[in-house]
């Protein structure tokens, strides 16, 4: 069985809802493997069994909730092509991630939710990997190829302006309570998009050309972010 069969077996699954509803409730400061192996009701050695130290436990819980994402992005790709168009993705991937409360703390630096993890250079390279706005930054020279983006902005300029806008947006609507509420954020954010981003003008064929490079950096990204979560970093147990 491999590492990560181990961590989706009934008792460890069972681990990590408990460890979610914790610290959901209550946040990751002072959090202990102890207390959630009791709401899980299991023994203390037994979680200890599947992750080395509480942080593998927790880094596992935060990245499922990337994996999930990406998950069911990939299936809607694969579904639709047109998915991939830059006004349509990003909108979408805005409302998902804020649906995903450990994708929304990474994203939005949450430390009274995830305390000193939001740190970790784990939670930073699955940031940089999955996260929406370092997502946009991967795929955005696809869409200039395929004429789903202008290409009369220098890259590294546009791209700082995508992540601006996807980072401002999942800021705003991550806020419990705002001066500005509107009635269809994901029409905003596309019209917001479209505007940075220029019409498209591809054709189909490149749409389809598009999206095959997309579907092979989100595999790609979700290898990545599995080896991760099979890393076991060397901590003395809580």
């Amino acid at each position: 069985m491999t590492a990560l069969a181990e961590h989706d077996s009934g008792t460890a699954a069972r681990i990590l809802a408990a460890a979610r509803e914790l610290v959901l409730k209550r946040g990751v400061k002072g959090l202990t493997v102890a207390e959630i192996a009791a709401r899980a009701h299991v023994g203390k050695g037994t979680a200890y069994l599947y992750w080395g130290t509480k942080e593998d436990l927790l880094f596992g819980l935060f990245a499922r909730d990337f994996l999930d994402v990406v998950d069911s992005e990939i299936e809607v790709l694969t579904a639709d092509p047109d998915n991939s168009r830059p006004h349509r993705l990003c909108a979408r991937l805005v409302r998902v991630a804020l649906e995903h409360p450990f994708v929304r703390a990474l994203q939005t630096g949450d430390v009274d939710l995830l305390g000193a993890l939001s740190r970790q250079s784990r939670s930073r390279e699955l940031l940089d990997m999955l996260g929406p706005a370092a997502m946009m930054y991967r795929v955005l020279p696809v869409w200039r190829e395929h004429r789903l983006a202008r290409t009369d902005w220098p890259l590294e300029e546009q791209a700082y302006a995508l992540q601006a806008l996807i980072a401002g947006f999942l800021a705003t609507a991550a806020q419990s309570q705002g001066n500005v509420v509107v009635d269809d954020p994901d029409k905003v954010i596309a019209a917001a998009v479209t505007a940075l981003l220029g019409p498209e003008k591809a054709r189909q064929a490149e749409v389809r050309a598009a999206t095959d490079e997309g579907l092979r950096l989100l595999r790609e990204g979700r290898e990545t972010v599995l080896a991760l979560i099979t890393t076991k970093h060397e901590t003395k147990p809580d």
